[in-house]
């Protein structure tokens, strides 16, 4: 049996990229798992892979569809032992041209959502005396990036709303705690390519390269890396690491 067995774990962002890879890789470890998004495609594509996960399509910048999503993840395995608040999207502007519209739609799903995530998890894990809480951020969550000042800014907030909470759970047997990964092999990585391309004119392999040397190890993070992090918060070894904000960059940071 897989260290994670008799676990439910609730992963947002399920249907591809990080968020598929840890919902794998915490079935492999025997939990069994919920995986949501906005779109019912990509869920039920990687639902398919194993009968242990249920997919649920939510919006996590909706409070209400927060706790639909939570309600029908209960009926179907009971309460929420793990939460992986993964969802997130990124847009890039140069600053004097980020609108209001921009600014919240950054703030509404990489920072609202894992709080409304988060919180919605709270109680099952109060009551079971045990809870394992881990959001993506990003290292854009440790350091600045230019053009991306409204998406640095959720993300330092996932970094300090970590912070807080992991102190307020510290002794209810729960922990908290952040990835922080660099630039990521998945589709989400294919909108900064091209907007390197259209702005610059280089090719895609020139973009692609190009944001692998931001990685001291010169490649991008593989969605892997980051889901063995996730896993082994979730074990016993890490039951002492609380508050903390992992970088997973090559040592960017």
């Amino acid at each position: 049996m897989g260290v994670l067995a008799g676990k439910h774990a609730l992963v947002t962002g399920g249907g591809t990229g990080v968020g598929a890879a840890i919902a794998l890789a915490l079935v492999a470890e025997g939990a069994v798992v919920t995986i949501s998004g906005r779109r019912q495609a990509p869920l039920d594509e990687t639902a398919a892979q194993s009968d242990a996960i249920t997919a649920i399509v939510a919006d996590v910048t909706d409070e209400t569809s927060v706790t639909a999503l939570y309600s029908q993840a209960r009926a179907v395995h009971g309460p929420v032992d793990i939460v992986v608040a993964n969802a997130g999207a990124a847009e890039s502007a140069p600053f004097g041209k980020i609108d209001q519209g921009h600014w919240q739609r950054m703030l509404d799903v990489n920072l609202t959502g894992v709080f409304l995530t988060l919180q919605a998890a709270l109680p099952d894990m109060l009551q079971k005396g045990w809870g394992r809480m881990i959001s993506v951020a990003s290292t854009a969550g440790l350091k600045g990036y230019p053009y991306v000042a409204a998406y640095c800014a959720a993300k330092h907030g996932v970094v300090g709303l970590t912070k807080a909470l992991a102190m307020e759970t510290a002794q209810k047997g729960i922990t908290v705690n952040a990835l922080c990964p660099g630039f990521i092999d998945t589709p989400l990585l294919d909108k900064s390519v091209q907007t390197i391309m259209d702005k610059t004119g280089r090719t895609a392999d020139e973009a692609r390269t190009a944001l692998a040397a931001s990685n001291p190890q010169g490649r991008l993070i593989q969605p892997r890396e980051v889901a063995d992090t996730a896993v082994w918060l979730c074990s016993k070894g890490a039951g002492s690491v609380t508050g903390q904000s992992i970088s997973i960059s090559g040592g960017e940071v």
